[in-house]
């Protein structure tokens, strides 16, 4: 089971259980110059490109910070504790006497396709995947073979979360989950180092409490 836990944000609070998952609740969000009802720009639109409809006072939204590099590590081993057991399978059940030839030549194909899937697409997706939580909003660029592209103005954002689940646990890593109204859901930002994570939570969490007291 995933380690998380929630508490609400109180005014001049510090995140001090840095293994435990933290929660902003700032209430009902204002209704501000948004680029969309729910405040989130929602986009697959590659890397190269700027957010249709974003707001200037955005400022620049290009995400540039990359994820942890243990996040390689952490994907492989995803990869490999759903590539190899089906290969495994597959390998005992085409050499057992009596097996059809077809499945040797299946079992023959997927071994290299299972292997390219398991050490090299983590590689993809680290070099893809980028976010940003500064200026005035969240951003995150993440996909494979599509790109999705994401902005959540600070204004906007409902609850901060952080999640470590076992293998998460395991490397070190994080996941920053930014909630908003948007019916395309909240914004996900997997493979953070812990301890940035936290920090992060918890700088994001007084920005946006500073603004909402603000009347912004």
């Amino acid at each position: 089971m995933p380690h998380e836990t929630r508490q609400p944000a109180r005014a001049g609070s510090d995140t001090t259980d840095r293994d435990a998952a933290t929660r902003y609740r700032p209430g009902a969000p204002h209704a501000v110059g948004e680029p969309s009802a729910a405040g989130t720009v929602h986009t697959a639109a590659p890397a190269d490109r700027h957010v249709a409809g974003a707001p200037e006072t955005l400022g620049e939204l290009r995400p540039g910070r990359r994820l942890d590099r243990r996040a390689v590590y952490w994907w492989t081993t995803q990869n490999a504790l759903v590539a190899v057991p089906v290969l495994a399978a597959l390998g005992v059940a085409s050499f057992v006497p009596g097996a059809p030839s077809w499945l040797r030549i299946v079992f023959a194909v997927l071994c290299p396709l299972g292997l390219g899937y398991t050490l090299l697409t983590p590689w993809y997706r680290y070099r893809v995947h980028r976010w940003e939580a500064g200026g005035e909003a969240v951003c995150s660029l993440s996909g494979w073979l599509v790109r999705e592209w994401r902005v959540v103005p600070f204004t906007r954002i409902q609850t901060l979360d952080t999640r470590r689940g076992p293998l998460m646990q395991l490397f070190g890593l994080a996941a920053l989950t930014v909630t908003t109204a948007s019916a395309a859901g909240p914004v996900t930002i997997s493979g953070l180092d812990r301890d940035l994570a936290v920090e992060t939570v918890r700088r994001l969490t007084e920005r946006v409490r500073a603004l909402h007291e603000d009347g912004t």
